[in-house]
């Protein structure tokens, strides 16, 4: 909103242009609201100005709640977690009306959760964003308000949808409960809302008596605020209905796929159902194009990593790896690469499980090893194809491997990925899946491993002490110790108090050169084989989130926890 607020600010005459260019900028480097840049720089008396003026503009009220008392138990008839996450307190209510205060106007979402939830009409009021932070922290003392709140809703809510025995539920009680607009806009708004926090997956999980979502942010699972557990079966069904599946198999998994558009975009769900003793756990993955980052240069190379690479995708043969657990970024680095080098006159194919984004002028394969179609059929396939360019989603097997040698070693260029801790152990890898060691040595062009790691948040960024103990725990080369540096994030409303924001990530980038295409061959260890490419210039993943630490990037925790 912040750039349709300047506009607005510019074209009512209360701001100038260059004082919105001005804030812009100062809200960007400091990470800061537009209101709060405006303040800065004196462009506006106060945020309460801001508010008036917003609130005129969409003929909305504004209120002032530091000149008002508020009611204790109707401002817990919203959830903690809830305020605290949008931003929103109850003010007053009458009836089945409640007047709520919010900071922006713009999100729908929240207006719908907070109806669903108090079951009351809402009204709407604009006050300033710090003003609201600070009546939630004075108007919350009970930790367990949401719990009463759950209770009530289990008593007094509209929607009679599940009864306690799930298997006793017909599919036509299903589909006359999945109907409910209410729990239709719900289901709605927990999908919007993990798409704009940036969250790769969803989870609904059901327990003995309770239902319960996480989104996975930024790598970790973060608890949201509990659902209804009479609603579960519906809410399951729900999904169901969106992703085609059958709502009546509630004891075979089942997997399908959601198509939503959302803020002029299209986002694909991947969306997966599995039983369990209490009933169906749901998963969705959220493909948004908006947060997958194609572009080498953004994706945490040190600047002689990522020429190294870079070198090495623009090779005309050969086999490049990347390797890494589940998570560590792996498709994302072959996605850039492929980008980087999709031209006209160049035949890209690939062959993905699942393919999770669509790249105009590569050929893209879904694999569907159910049918016959393995990574192995589809390379198979490729070759024949006369491609210039090959990506395997992921060598598995002896057969996948042999092919994509053969391929590398007739004159393809051939990505893929392997599940190994580092890069040097990945040889080790494919020597014990029976390629002879000398193809591998021959074939092989470079080895990367990676990982993803929390970037600390810059607001809140503050130093910290090394110990001696835990320098020495580092276990780096000695140069690397000069201007040791440590930060943390302490925790701030810019980061919902958890110290970080976003990801960033962290690479070991390992070229296959004479010397180490002879060790291949004398079967070094993988140990002597990190040693050697270590004294020829490369940064171990050890390393490489040391460097990022010292910038205050990353915390040493981080360091620990992500690398050996």
């Amino acid at each position: 909103m912040s750039a349709e607020l300047g506009a607005i600010l510019v074209k009512a005459g209360r701001i100038s242009q260059q004082q919105m260019e001005q804030a812009l900028a100062l809200a960007k480097e400091k990470n800061i609201k537009l209101e709060q840049a405006l303040v800065t720089i004196g462009a506006v008396a106060s945020e309460e100005e801001i508010a008036a003026f917003v609130g005129k503009q969409l003929n909305m009220g504004t209120l002032r709640l530091a000149d008002i008392e508020l009611n204790p138990e109707i401002v817990k008839l919203i959830p903690l977690d809830i305020a605290r996450k949008f931003n929103v307190i109850a003010v007053s209510k009458l009836m089945k009306n409640l007047i709520v205060a919010i900071s922006d106007p713009n999100n729908i979402y929240v207006l719908d959760a907070v109806k669903f939830i108090t079951g009351c009409s809402i009204q709407p009021v604009i006050s300033p964003e710090k003003a609201i932070q600070k009546a939630i922290e004075t108007y919350y003392h009970d930790e367990n308000a949401f719990s009463q709140l759950v209770k009530g809703m289990e008593d007094d809510a509209a929607l009679e949808v599940v009864s306690s025995d799930d298997e006793g539920l017909s599919e036509a009680d299903l589909r006359s409960a999945i109907q409910d607009k209410p729990l239709v806009k719900l289901v709605d708004s927990i999908i919007a809302d993990a798409i704009r926090m940036g969250a790769s997956d969803i989870h609904f999980e059901t327990y003995e008596k309770r239902i319960r979502v996480r989104f996975r942010v930024d790598g970790d699972l973060r608890e949201m605020a509990p659902l209804p557990y009479k609603y579960r079966a519906a809410i399951v069904s729900r999904v169901k209905v969106m992703a085609d599946l059958d709502i009546s198999e509630r004891r075979l998994p089942q997997d399908g796929r959601i198509k939503i558009k959302i803020a002029e975009r299209n986002v694909d769900i991947r969306v997966s159902v599995l039983p369990t003793i209490f009933g169906e756990k749901v998963v969705m993955r959220i493909l948004d194009p908006k947060s997958l980052n194609v572009d080498l240069t953004k994706l945490g190379f040190d600047p002689e990593s990522l020429t190294r690479f870079d070198g090495a995708i623009h090779l005309s043969y050969g086999i490049i790896l990347v390797t890494g657990p589940t998570g560590s970024g792996k498709t994302t680095t072959l996605y850039s690469a492929l980008k980087q080098i999709n031209a006209i006159d160049v035949n890209i194919m690939t062959a993905e499980d699942p393919v999770e984004f669509n790249f105009d002028g590569i050929n893209q394969v879904q694999v569907k090893s159910e049918i016959g179609l393995t990574f192995a059929a589809s390379l198979r396939s490729f070759l024949r194809q006369d491609p210039d360019i090959v990506m395997v989603g992921e060598i598995r097997d002896s057969e996948t491997a042999e092919i994509a040698i053969r391929a590398a070693l007739t004159g393809h260029l051939v990505f893929s990925t392997l599940h190994t801790n580092d890069a040097p152990s990945a040889i080790n890898r494919l020597i014990d899946m029976g390629i002879p060691s000398y193809l591998v040595a021959s074939s092989t062009r470079l080895i990367m491993a990676q990982r993803m790691v929390r970037k600390i948040c810059q607001t809140c960024k503050e130093p910290v002490a090394l110990t001696g103990e835990q320098i020495a725990a580092f276990n780096i080369p000695d140069f690397m110790l000069k201007d040791l540096k440590a930060f943390r994030g302490k925790g701030c409303n810019d980061c919902n108090n958890t110290g970080v924001t976003g990801r960033t990530g962290i690479f070991e980038v390992m070229p296959i050169t004479p010397t180490i295409e002879r060790m291949i061959l004398a079967s070094a260890s993988d140990t002597e084989i990190r040693d050697q490419a270590v004294k020829e210039g490369m940064s171990t993943l050890r390393m490489s989130a040391v460097n990022k630490m010292k910038k205050g990037m990353v915390s040493i925790e981080e360091v620990f926890a992500t690398t050996s």
